[in-house]
């Protein structure tokens, strides 16, 4: 069970914020003072702080000092209800996660609190590696003994201890975070800061300010300064996943942070010096989009000093069973089924299958396996491929997309003209309400089963069966 400390003098927002945790799953533990905070601390590190910036004895930012000091992994969210820039500067300089100001909606401060989680994840889950790793009940694993695979872990184990730039490759779902975060946990910076930024899930527009901040002012909307992760992420390791998806102007300043270990915030002539080590991952094939003018040359050969490639699942189909047995184990103890055994007739029917969304296929397939599974034994019949004759036709994640564009488009003047400057909210509405339905057709109308599915909680799933009316 993850935990968050919370650090408030403020009683009732104290037992607020502890109830919503709470009821959430995680382990919270609230005191008042900094002195406190810092003993909780040292008899057991939290997964996440949320730490009040005005406390009784001392500065919040003290307190967030020296605990990066000693826990510089770990994630520490400044709560403020003096939102001045130098407070927000200061704590980001110290090493703080985020902040927040108060008062805040609970909405904003449950999605800091997530992705303050998921990066203390990223940094402190262990990725376990057959050739030179020994595995743990906490970590993640690297799964196969295919030559191809044997070679990767080679390659992890003489990049790791050197400062040089990585450019990880290969086809969507085939494990290049996993690859990633292997590097970062056997290298000289394993004690500092791992962020993973996704080039491709972050707008053009604001993909620049969040790598490298901006200055108050610098564009519509940007009310005051803000640190970027590279300034962020001083000493530590940055993960550009999706570096294919990375706007031309965005490039060049990677480019230099490169080069010269350089930059200025967006909007800002100060010149900000960082010592960063960079990874960089992609499905997408760089020659092609240099050709096509899309991708900086240079960058590309300052990236790939050492090139790791991933092989897709189609082509190491000896590790199948292996990777069939962790999964089904795995998700058994998460979703906490009955299911005992593994029919050998499956190993045939995923044999003949050829995984267009590779291993993070394989283990969506088995998840959703085990929770429609109805004995002992997990069998042929439960093992389902969305629309198989579809999905043959992708042979990675670029065509899905195309065709998604193709089915989209006739269809865009149409739903513009219907929702107009309310497109974003209202088409990812219509999304997550086809999605939830979905599940819950897929579960027989279990909650707790179509929540598992989604990947959110029943609290999130009831809410959300409410707001759209939906039977269960």
């Amino acid at each position: 069970m993850e935990r968050i400390l919370l650090v408030d003098d403020d009683l009732s927002l104290c037992h607020f914020l502890k109830k919503t945790f709470s009821q959430k799953g995680y382990q919270v533990v609230a005191c008042h003072t900094g002195k406190e905070a810092e003993e909780l601390v040292q008899e057991q590190e939290a997964d996440l702080v949320l730490l009040d910036n005005k406390l009784p004895d001392r500065k919040g930012l003290e307190v967030l000092k020296e605990m990066k000091q000693r826990y510089p992994k770990m994630p520490i969210i400044v709560m403020t209800a003096f939102g001045t820039t130098d407070t927000a500067i200061e704590a980001m300089r110290l090493g703080a996660f985020d902040y927040i100001l108060k008062p805040f909606e609970l909405e904003a401060i449950s999605e800091l609190v997530m992705k303050g989680l998921e990066a203390n994840k990223l940094m402190k889950r262990a990725v376990a590696i057959p050739a030179f790793s020994e595995e743990t009940e906490d970590s993640d694993r690297m799964i196969g003994k295919s030559k191809v695979m044997q070679e990767v872990y080679k390659l992890i184990g003489q990049v790791a201890e050197s400062d040089v730039t990585v450019l990880i490759r290969g086809e969507s779902g085939t494990g290049k975070e996993l690859v990633a975060r292997a590097v970062y946990q056997h290298s000289r910076r394993k004690d500092r800061p791992f962020l993973a930024i996704n080039c491709a899930a972050i707008p053009e527009t604001l993909l620049e300010s969040e790598l490298f901040g901006h200055e108050k002012g610098a564009f519509t909307g940007a009310s005051k300064r803000r640190i970027g992760k590279f300034e962020q992420c001083h000493q530590g390791t940055i993960l550009l996943d999706e570096v294919g998806d990375m706007a031309l102007s965005t490039q060049a300043k990677v480019l230099r942070v490169l080069q010269e270990g350089a930059f200025e915030r967006v909007g800002g002539n100060e010149t900000i010096k960082v010592d960063v080590r960079v990874l960089a991952s992609t499905n997408r094939k760089l020659e092609e989009l240099i050709k096509e003018g899309k991708f900086r040359e240079d960058l590309y050969y300052r990236l790939k000093i050492m090139t790791i490639v991933l092989p897709p699942l189609r082509e190491r189909k000896e590790d199948l069973q292996e990777l069939t047995e962790y999964f089904f184990h795995f998700y058994r103890r998460q979703l906490g089924m009955q299911v005992s055994y593994i029919a050998p007739s499956i190993f045939h029917k995923l044999d003949s299958y050829h995984w267009p969304g590779n291993v993070r296929e394989l283990a969506n397939a088995i998840k959703r396996a085990l929770i429609l599974a109805k004995g002992e034994i997990l069998s042929e019949d439960d093992i389902l491929f969305d629309r198989e004759d579809d999905i043959r036709s992708f042979s990675n994640e670029e065509d899905l997309e195309e065709s998604l564009k193709k089915m989209l488009d006739p269809l865009f003047s149409d739903i513009l003209r219907f929702w107009g400057t309310g497109l974003h909210s209202n088409l990812l509405e219509k999304i997550e309400k086809f999605l939830i339905q979905k599940a819950l057709s897929e579960t027989g109308g279990n909650q707790v089963q179509a929540a598992k599915l989604l990947g959110i909680s029943r609290n999130t799933l009831r809410h959300r069966i409410e707001k759209y009316r939906l039977s269960s």
